[in-house]
């Protein structure tokens, strides 16, 4: 399956670290949060981290442009609909996640992905609050997202081969 749009739940440091990264490799993203003023930091945040790139040679100022316009922040967990992953990136906290992983069910096309960026809960038990335990995974980014080249993927035990 091709990805083209990607859905990061949590606007914090590790989802805008996780939302600049997918921008950077050509994908289309959806940025959600609770708070339009979090969306605000987070987009500020990636646009700053893109000019430093920019200033560095890293990218030109037409690929920070073309980036940043492939950047839609909502707080309606709905628009996750016209994703073909969605990373869940929130707060370490177990029952916030499996509550996250239930909306993300329902709002994410059956067959997608669903990915959780946790480091410490297991992957079976946010898998189980789901329909697709099949296609839920682990993408355990490292911090600083953009500078780290690492990032830890984590079966669940029905986590499918495919998946």
């Amino acid at each position: 399956m091709a990805i083209s749009t990607i859905g990061v739940l949590g606007a914090g440091q590790m989802g805008s670290g996780i939302a600049q990264v997918s921008l950077m490799t050509g994908h289309k993203v959806i940025l959600n949060d609770v708070s339009d003023a979090v969306l605000s930091r987070s987009r500020a945040g990636i646009e700053k981290g893109l000019d430093i790139l920019v200033r560095k040679e890293k990218i030109t100022a037409q690929d920070k442009e073309r980036m940043i316009a492939g950047l839609s922040t909502s707080t309606n967990i709905a628009d996750f609909a016209s994703c073909d992953i969605a990373i869940e990136a929130a707060t370490e906290r177990e029952e916030l996640k499996l509550t996250l992983f239930r909306k993300l069910d329902e709002a994410v096309p059956a067959g997608r992905i669903l990915a959780s960026n946790t480091s410490s809960i297991s992957i079976t038990k946010i898998a189980a609050a789901t329909r697709r335990p099949e296609r839920v995974v682990g993408m355990h980014f490292m911090n600083p997202v953009p500078l780290m080249k690492l990032v830890e993927v984590i079966r669940g035990l029905q986590t499918s081969r495919e998946t």
